[in-house]
């Protein structure tokens, strides 16, 4: 091992960046639908060795000590979104004719921008470094730190991030509910690089000692949490999930949006299985009307005859203001509720927007310049109010997130703590049967343990189903499957041990504070006269 180490630390060049590059790659078979999270042990002790072999020689100008760092965290980084993300460009092959030519910019561009974050983060790292234990925890801190600013910088994009490659199924995924994905973060790159001692003769023993007592701990608490749940028969709610696998190409053709609609009619219209009660509640995906609802009457009286007394349908829909008095109108993309007579007694729009996909950022600029947003739809949505809870039956609240608003952490506190269950609509049809929708639904189901509330979610083409307080599926569709999903959900409030977030950002500034005072005693020891050589 030591000797694979020195040849990692020594190399150079354009043999340094490509060995980061390939590390990052590796470290996003971690993600799905792989959850190969052995990768990540093998990626993360490279890019320490890499940057052990960053050290600057004495009396370099500061920004080339600085940009050695950098670089080696951009290349990770970009390998790492490459490999993670490159399906976002099948949604621009939709309408290949009108936007073909951004493809390079969609599959190269998203990941050369995250990369960013990543060589920060090594750049961090490195100005913490030290020996032994110390500078993992500079690591840890650093892609804890960043991981944390991606939730929010520009808008916000924390899709991959590198602690949900140490929770693949709900058995590891219990412990987010307690360090929150911050601390999710900073423990998993602490623990996936903690093999680098392996090349080390200081510190090899009790780092790893840690991580074992780590992962030890991340394992029994969840299997401590899971075998404590209560089984719950009462108090449920019957929930009707519908999934139609409408293609995306006809999402928005005037020619055949009747017969979408007839679609989820009819879908919604089954009798349940022999024995099973009806719904109390049947939820459409994200914007799955494909005409503005409020103007067609003849929808409206459909769907009044749809919904039984007793039940609500939620429906993924586009929702207009101003019309009336003579504007253009504002759009958003909203959750709407409907009831028996078929009116739509309130609705929650979207807050957080798709930038370039929902509304095209610097429009009056850019728009001169000839771009425009590359989904389409009717318009340009504009963002939402307060973030709440609807209303359905027997007093369930359904707290609505749509599309990638269920990727964000801490919803638990976002809308309504007193909610009964989370909702998310979203339509993942644009990303085909890619990595995209199930590292989709793998983000919703550690949101459902995060928050401690069942979670119901219906996806056009997949993947719809149910997953249970503690992130277990009760249910669900496989990609591109047809109809409907039946299931009893039990209203369950699972109260947190602490603020998971402030544990979080508590065990970021313990790493940080570890790292700093090592590399400040490390600073102010006289250099041994062995390790000078005469030039």
């Amino acid at each position: 091992m030591e000797r694979l180490a020195g040849k990692i630390i020594l190399l150079w060049g354009w043999r340094r960046a490509g060995a980061a590059f390939i590390a990052g790659a590796v470290a996003a078979l971690g993600q799905p639908p792989f959850d190969f999270f052995a990768a990540c042990l093998i990626a993360f002790p490279v890019l320490v060795w890499l940057l052990d072999g960053a050290a600057s020689p004495v009396g370099e100008r500061l920004l080339r000590r600085m940009l050695r760092p950098f670089m080696i965290g951009w290349w990770f980084g970009f390998g790492y979104f490459l490999a993670g993300l490159w399906w976002t460009g099948n949604a621009l092959l939709v309408e290949a004719e009108l936007f073909a030519w951004a493809l390079p910019f969609a599959v190269f561009g998203l990941p050369a921008l995250l990369a960013v974050f990543y060589g920060v983060a090594t750049l961090i790292a490195r100005l913490l470094w030290s020996d032994g234990i110390a500078r993992i925890a500079a690591l840890a801190f650093a892609f804890g730190l960043v991981e944390w600013l991606r939730t929010f910088v520009l808008t916000g994009f924390p899709w991959n991030a590198i602690g949900q490659a140490a929770m693949p199924v709900p058995l590891l995924m219990q412990s987010v509910g307690v360090v929150g994905m911050a601390g999710m973060n900073a423990l998993a790159v602490f623990v996936f690089a903690m093999p680098a001692l392996l090349a080390a003769r200081r510190g090899r023993r009790a780092g790893l000692a840690m991580a074992l007592a780590l992962v030890a701990a991340h394992v029994g608490y969840g299997a401590w949490r899971l075998s404590s749940a209560p089984e719950t028969t009462e108090d449920l709610v019957n929930v009707r999930v519908v999934q139609p696998s409408i293609d995306q190409s006809e999402k928005w053709d005037n020619t055949v949006r009747d017969r979408i609609f007839a679609t989820y009619l009819d879908l919604s219209a089954r009798p349940p299985a022999d024995g099973a009660p009806q719904p109390d509640m049947i939820v459409w995906p994200e914007t799955s009307v494909p005409f503005i609802l409020t103007e067609r009457a003849d929808a409206l009286v459909a769907l009044g005859e749809l919904v039984q007394e007793g039940q609500v349908l939620l429906v993924g829909a586009v929702r207009v203001e101003g019309e009336s008095q003579g504007s253009s109108g504002r759009y958003y993309n909203a959750v709407v509720a409907i009831n028996a007579e078929g009116e739509t007694y309130d609705a929650v729009d979207k807050v957080r927007l798709v930038p370039f996909g929902e509304y095209l950022p610097m429009s009056d600029l850019l728009g001169r310049l000839g771009m425009r947003q590359l989904v389409q739809s009717v318009s340009a949505f504009s963002p939402g109010g307060p973030r709440r809870a609807i209303e359905t039956v027997n007093g369930v609240r359904a707290l609505p997130f749509i599309c990638y608003e269920i990727i964000f952490p801490g919803i638990a506190g976002n809308g309504d703590a007193d909610a009964d269950l989370i909702l998310n609509v979203t339509n993942d049809a644009w990303f085909g049967d890619t990595p995209g929708p199930y590292q989709h639904f793998r983000q919703a189901q550690i949101r459902a343990v995060e928050a401690g509330r069942p979670l119901v979610r219906a996806a056009n083409n997949g993947i719809s189903g149910v997953v249970d307080a503690y992130g277990r599926i009760v249910d669900a569709f496989a990609i591109d499957a047809v109809g409907v999903l039946d299931v009893a959900v039990p209203r369950q409030k699972i109260a947190a041990i602490a603020a998971p977030h402030l544990v979080g950002l508590a065990l970021l500034a313990i790493f940080g504070l570890w790292a700093a005072t090592i590399s400040l005693i490390a600073a102010r020891e006289p250099i041994d006269s062995r390790y000078i050589r005469d030039s």
